[in-house]
């Protein structure tokens, strides 16, 4: 799935020389926690997120607040340099760019202007989509060697009882090099036949691991 599918658009942006109190306007209005900075040329120059602009922002609860710093630009509380990415950007990197940076959003230009903005939540929507967890349907997870023809021979024995998959994702079993762990979501809510047949065929069911079933 590329960036272009789950961004924002068109997004809300402010200029370096606009005011912290337009930005808290504009956050609250939107109901949104981000916010492009962008020059004359819609190039993103800086982000500014809710919470540097509530860290900014004087407290109504204590006396002889200096409610100036509200004519402040923005460029005084905003973050620069900031992370972007292109609309032709897979999710699965964006994830990483998140993670590794520890960022709650990206802007997305192309030919360096400014065309959305994705957030840790549009992601992690999309993320719980690509799993079908939000279709009824029943999850299996089968440790399997880690070597070629696995998927394929296990996605027969399913389409061989005529169940449908709504998702499908491989990831290591623990530190082993040498086994995966195959996570299916099935069209169904009766899984206990086909576990029983993966395990006839020598899989490992480790999820859900029903007692009486065939070993």
């Amino acid at each position: 799935m590329l960036v272009e599918e789950i961004m924002s658009k068109p997004t809300v942006k402010l200029s370096p020389s606009d005011l912290i109190e337009e930005a808290l306007a504009l956050l609250n209005e939107h109901t949104i926690r981000h916010i492009p900075i962008v020059d004359e040329s819609d190039q993103v120059v800086g982000i500014l997120s809710d919470r540097d602009v509530r860290d900014a922002t004087p407290s109504i609860l204590e006396p002889d607040q200096n409610y100036q710093i509200l004519k402040h630009d923005v460029s005084s509380i905003m973050t620069s340099p900031v992370i972007t990415v292109h609309p032709l950007d897979f999710i699965e990197d964006i994830a990483s760019i998140f993670y590794d940076h520890e960022i709650a959003c990206v802007p997305v230009t192309k030919n360096n202007q400014l065309v959305g903005i994705v957030t840790e939540k549009d992601l992690l929507y999309r993320l719980i989509q690509l799993t079908g967890i939000h279709e009824q349907s029943s999850q299996i997870e089968i440790k399997v060697p880690n070597k070629v023809g696995v998927l394929p021979h296990v996605t027969r024995i399913v389409s061989e009882r005529n169940t449908n998959i709504s998702s499908v994702y491989v990831y290591p079993y623990q530190d082993s090099y040498t086994e995966k762990i195959i996570v299916l979501r099935i069209q169904t809510m009766n899984p206990m036949p086909l576990i029983d047949e993966l395990k006839q065929h020598g899989y490992e069911v480790i999820w859900p691991n029903i007692p009486g079933l065939s070993k």
